[in-house]
């Protein structure tokens, strides 16, 4: 799509964004203009006479219309004059290109002659009215074709043996044939119309399985697919793009994942998916960072930098644009192995608890992280431990096993007041706030990430299991002796050892001592008042720290509120 500037300033003048550096041009449309760069490359505004239009001294804009001449004339107008000057030399495509009908060209530009292999232009040429004429009659449709009829996934079908031209028209405005882009669109000519592209195209015969089959770069994945069931995906009818790994991508992760996931079915195909998205996105539609959804339901972030494609921004793509019936493939030489396929211990290197894991193993707990146990593991993230780590112990290794749950979550399921089980023996609680989702008293701090078996949890946290009750909390710290005693002479001793859900602000023996002796004695001394004190220290709801936002309004056994910040 061109963007044509005020007819009432500068009739029929459309922008182009020039890539600095190279001969590049991007007929740009808004999208790309207010962004002015193309795969993190500067761009500059120029302006130039719209398609069919021309200068006229003394006059703003391009206020003449070209007269329109034949499609063989018109590959000159658009400065196609390779594919001119080849057309000549066939016998047969001259007369026919200056003669009556309605055809459509899409004519590879000058330079798009010049960046052919040399051995590739010579058998080209070597044989113009059978090699040449073929791959001429390829970019021709015998029907005129306009940008607006041109739809993404459709199939144009050429002037050579009927066989298929690709049409992807993307959400960024771009236009590619058989993954060649669009440069100058809608040159009209008396009998047909011209589109200049910008590669020279060929006949597509391959779908993305025969081409995995005949490669031998893809020999690991063509085992992996065998193994996994996804060649009949691969050989069907849709429009996908094939990330695919070459045999030194799988040689660069450890034999031993590597052969854990190609001896599990369903890791192998969560890892496959991952590298198909589920549309065919050919290199010269990235202008800039898009987010794709792949085949397993994750989403990777496809980008470029300067002249290479980007994967979650790293350029690990060393082959661009292999173009099969049902889509395209792009050459990795790194795996992407997704969440689903990795173990506890591999989220975990990638995540921010890798000083959580090593207590793990430490404990002697690491089987749990590499098994097929299905299990959650509440892992405290690193600046928790910014002190120092526990030793490792008898204490230290049931704590640990307390934050293992029993059976794999995710975090969007659970609910308030829910329970779980550790493998320690212990039932946790949950505790669903505005704005945090706590299990008893740590908080989830990031994502979950859920694994082939195991769910990771990143907390904020050493979590510290429920041990009795608020009295056996209180009696159990020297710090309470004060508070443990104004509770039994208040008559409170029995409300906290009940059932319930209670906050306490605990007050210590040094808040105690605070108080003027007289004001203390005299509270002391009347149980109702005191009663009524302590009530007010006791909100009727658990709220752990980590729940807190901005202020939260508790209310108190006593009636009033608590504002809590």
């Amino acid at each position: 799509r061109i963007w044509r500037i005020n007819a009432d300033i500068c009739p029929n003048v459309c922008a182009v964004q020039k890539l600095i550096g190279t001969n590049k041009k991007y007929f740009t449309n808004c999208k790309q203009w207010y962004q002015r760069k193309i795969c993190g490359k500067s761009t500059v505004i120029s302006y130039e006479c719209c398609p069919g239009y021309e200068k006229v001294p003394g006059e703003k804009g391009c206020p003449a219309a070209l007269p329109l001449s034949n499609l063989y004339e018109t590959l000159g107008v658009v400065g196609s004059t390779t594919t001119q000057l080849y057309t000549e030399r066939t016998e047969k495509l001259r007369p026919e290109m200056e003669g009556p009908g309605s055809f459509t060209i899409f004519a590879p530009s000058n330079e798009a002659w010049a960046s052919l292999p040399a051995e590739v232009l010579d058998s080209l040429v070597s044989n113009v009215n059978i090699e040449l004429l073929n791959a001429l009659r390829y970019h021709m449709v015998n029907r005129r074709v306009l940008t607006d009829e041109l739809k993404h996934g459709m199939a144009l079908t050429s002037m050579y043996q009927n066989s298929g031209i690709q049409i992807h028209h993307y959400p960024n405005g771009i236009v590619t044939v058989n993954c060649a882009r669009l440069l100058k669109a809608d040159h009209h000519a008396t009998n047909g119309v011209v589109h200049l592209i910008d590669k020279v195209i060929s006949t597509v015969t391959n779908n993305i399985q025969q081409i995995i089959e005949i490669e031998d770069t893809f020999e690991t994945l063509r085992a992996a697919v065998a193994a996994s069931g996804l060649n009949t995906v691969l050989e069907g009818d849709g429009q996908f793009t094939l990330l695919a790994p070459t045999n030194e991508a799988f040689e660069k992760i450890p034999a031993e994942t590597l052969n854990r996931i190609l001896g599990d079915p369903e890791a192998l195909r969560d890892l496959l998916n991952n590298h198909i998205l589920k549309s065919a996105m050919c290199a010269e539609a990235i202008v800039a960072g898009m987010s794709m959804e792949t085949l397993e339901g994750t989403t990777l972030e496809v980008g470029c930098s300067g002249d290479m494609l980007t994967i979650n921004g790293k350029a690990i793509i060393s082959n661009k644009d292999t173009l099969a019936t049902n889509g395209v493939i792009h050459y990795i030489d790194e795996l992407l192995i997704p969440d689903s396929a990795k173990t506890l211990f591999e989220l975990a290197a990638e995540s921010d608890v890798s000083t959580a894991v090593d207590l793990f193993r430490q404990a002697g707990l690491g089987t749990h992280l590499s098994g097929k146990e299905r299990l959650t593991l509440l892992a405290p993230m690193n600046s928790v431990f910014k002190d120092g780590t526990p030793n490792i112990d008898a204490h230290t290794k049931n704590l640990l096993l307390n934050h293992m749950i029993k059976e794999q979550l995710a975090s969007k399921y659970l609910y308030h007041g829910q329970t779980l089980d550790t493998l320690g023996g212990k039932k946790l609680r949950v505790f669903v706030y505005r704005n945090s989702l706590c299990i008893e008293n740590s908080c989830i701090a990031a994502h979950d990430k859920r694994g082939r078996y195991g769910t990771l949890f990143t907390m904020d946290r050493m979590l510290t299991p429920p041990m009795g009750t608020v009295m056996d909390v209180l009696k159990g710290d020297n710090r309470f002796s004060m508070l443990v005693a104004a509770i039994q002479s208040a008559g409170l001793t029995e409300v906290l050892n009940r059932e319930g859900v209670y906050t306490v602000f605990a007050p210590t023996n040094e808040a105690f001592q605070a108080m003027p002796p007289e004001e203390l004695n005299k509270l002391l001394g009347n149980a109702k008042e005191l009663a009524n004190i302590l009530k007010y220290h006791i909100g009727d709801e658990i709220l752990v720290s980590g729940g807190i936002g901005a202020l939260v309004r508790l209310k108190s056994l006593q009636g009033d509120k608590l504002e809590v910040s």
